[in-house]
């Protein structure tokens, strides 16, 4: 892991760049005009490499602006490509560690879900399946450990949905912590506890299969109730 000013860098080569995008931060520009990481991730490629005129930097995935970790960005338009078709095939995983409010009563499984999202308010619902512009959302969790009606929780998404894993976790009335978006009754105040922690692929020149881990704030609520080292690392 390396520290370039603002950018947390965890692997970096001539086809690819892995980096832990921090919370609150937008993953590519929006509406908004905030700050993002690919503007972050563009200017330290075109800083380091002593390049005069405009950088490419490929969009591969993003993760809500709440949500914090690793993201991985491509340097070349052939990479770029190769690893939207692992995303297309199943191939690219992800993985994310949440602290959920209450104790779970299935303490594993899968949620399947069909999720709609409203671009007025920018709010995603669950609904029925076949309602019009309804996108199938699914997930496997796995508790980890539970401290004071909170449980740390492995999850794996098998599709990639707008703010997927808070509606499917606050459907079954186990918000994530720090949801007051979605968490109605249920929710907690606190920054949002939801981490992108795991990312693997194959990359896409060297065809090596490539695993990134990144920790959560451990040393923050709601993180530090629990052995998070232990979680990212089995």
């Amino acid at each position: 892991m390396i520290e370039k000013g603002e950018l947390t860098i965890l692997y970096e080569d001539n086809h690819i760049i892995v980096v832990m995008k921090p919370q609150n931060l937008a993953s590519c520009p929006d509406e908004s005009c905030d700050e993002n990481m690919l503007d972050k991730v563009k200017a330290y490629v075109k800083e380091s490499a002593g390049k005069p005129g405009n950088v490419y930097i490929g969009l591969i995935h993003r993760l809500d602006r709440p949500t914090g970790g690793v993201m991985v960005f491509a340097k070349t338009s052939k990479a770029a490509g190769r690893l939207s078709e692992q995303m297309r095939t199943g191939d690219f995983e992800k993985q994310y560690l949440a602290v959920l409010c209450g104790s779970l009563h299935e303490k594993s499984g899968s949620l399947i879900n069909y999720l709609k999202k409203n671009t007025v308010n920018n709010m995603v619902y669950l609904c029925p399946q076949g309602t019009e512009g309804a996108k199938l959302a699914s997930l496997d969790y796995a508790t980890l450990e539970e401290k004071e009606e909170l449980s740390l929780v492995r999850i794996k998404l098998h599709t990639g949905r707008s703010h997927q894993i808070r509606v499917q976790m606050a459907g079954v009335n186990h918000p994530v912590f720090g949801d007051m978006r979605y968490g109605g009754e249920h929710a907690q105040k606190g920054k949002l506890a939801l981490w992108a922690y795991k990312l693997s692929f194959t990359h896409p020149v060297t065809k090596e299969r490539l695993v990134f881990l990144c920790e959560p704030p451990k040393n923050e609520q709601p993180w530090k109730k629990f052995e998070i080292s232990s979680a990212v690392n089995p």
